[in-house]
């Protein structure tokens, strides 16, 4: 059978277990709190920062430097004439690659053509007064020696036969002078290289020495950088160097360490130091910037790491997480700067390495590792 509830008691009930909900959940809230409270860090205490650490890989390097400069041409020049007048002839255009002996340009030569033609007048006539002369001294020679002529007259014979020989001499000096005079009328490539300047027009006068083209010579050029006088003794000649555009990322690994020389520059206090850079298939860009690696020793054991984890404040060093979670600090020797990696020497291998350390870590920081 079942039993039957007094509706008042029912609503009694409903009434207290409405009123024991209502009471319990502040008292689950008060507990929440004393509990998030309880894990909170006391006042006073830092909490410790969780980092991110990586271990170093090992490998074979040598010390290297990492320099820059600028690329220039193994030869160049601005091309002129030797002698002024009217440019009537250009035969060399922009970006034009030429061989030793090519006519650039040339002059008008009518006036020196006819400076040629008056000094090869004066030759003739200055031959013939010497043939004369000369005759005139041998016939006066065999009369003196019979007893014709006074020797007062055969030396004086003698004598004009020789100035006539000296006007000689001295006709086919002009006449040199004015055929030299005539082929610098035309200008002609000192060396084989590219024109990467040029007149566009002619008719205009130009002066003697008046730049009208520049000449390079591209398939080799010259990085020109500077290296630190402690350096000087370890970089020699005829070492192979890598050397990368640092515009358009081209690279030869067949550089080759030209002269290092042992005067250094006067603003910087570095040596100078040039490297041929082999360009015959153009690659490379003269007067660009480029970044070379220079070799400085032997292979020896280093470590790699990510150019993120390297501090170089205060000398350079990278911060490692010890077994009791504190920063320690360890020194390190750079060998070599890639793109992103560095390659170290360290006293010991390197295995808890913080990567992105903040500036707020320093020896002895608390941490933790993600």
């Amino acid at each position: 059978m079942n039993p039957t509830w007094n509706i008042p008691v029912l609503r009694a009930l409903a009434t207290a277990g409405v009123a024991v909900v209502a009471l319990s959940l502040p008292g689950c809230t008060k507990a929440d709190a004393s509990a998030a409270a309880a894990s909170a860090a006391a006042p006073g205490e830092v909490k410790p920062l969780a980092v991110k650490v990586i271990a170093a890989r090992a490998v074979r390097a040598a010390p290297r430097e990492e320099v820059t400069g600028t690329l220039f041409p193994a030869q160049a020049l601005q091309v002129g004439f030797e002698v002024g007048g009217r440019l009537a002839v250009v035969k060399g255009a922009k970006g034009q690659a030429v061989k030793k002996g090519d006519v650039l340009a040339q002059l008008d030569p009518e006036i020196a053509d006819a400076q040629v033609a008056q000094a090869e007048a004066a030759v003739a006539a200055a031959e013939a007064a010497a043939t004369m002369a000369a005759d005139v001294a041998a016939r006066n020679l065999k009369l003196q020696q019979e007893g014709g002529v006074s020797d007062l007259q055969n030396r004086t014979s003698a004598s004009t036969a020789a100035q006539a020989q000296a006007q000689l001499l001295a006709a086919k000096a002009q006449l040199a002078q004015a055929r030299a005079s005539r082929r610098r009328h035309d200008l002609k490539a000192p060396f084989a290289g590219t024109l990467v300047d040029a007149p566009e027009q002619t008719g205009a006068t130009v002066g003697p020495g008046a730049a009208l083209f520049v000449l390079e010579h591209l398939d080799t050029l010259l990085l020109k950088t500077t290296v630190a006088e402690s350096m000087r003794s370890r970089l020699k000649p005829g070492v192979k160097v890598r050397v990368e555009s640092i515009g358009s990322r081209v690279f030869t690994e067949d550089a080759v360490v030209r002269n290092v020389l042992p005067s250094a520059d006067p603003a910087t206090r570095r040596v100078p130091v040039e490297l041929a850079v082999p360009n015959a298939d153009g690659r490379f860009v003269a007067h660009t910037l480029a970044r070379a690696v220079l070799p400085l020793g032997e292979d020896q054991d280093a470590q790699v790491l990510p150019g993120t984890a390297l501090v170089s404040s205060n000398g350079d060093h990278v911060l490692v997480v010890a077994d009791g979670g504190e920063v320690r600090r360890v020194d390190v020797q750079v060998l070599e700067r890639r793109e992103r990696e560095v390659v170290v020497l360290a006293s010991a291998a390197l295995s808890a390495v913080i990567d992105y350390p903040t500036p707020g870590l320093s020896q002895g920081s608390r941490v933790t590792v993600k």
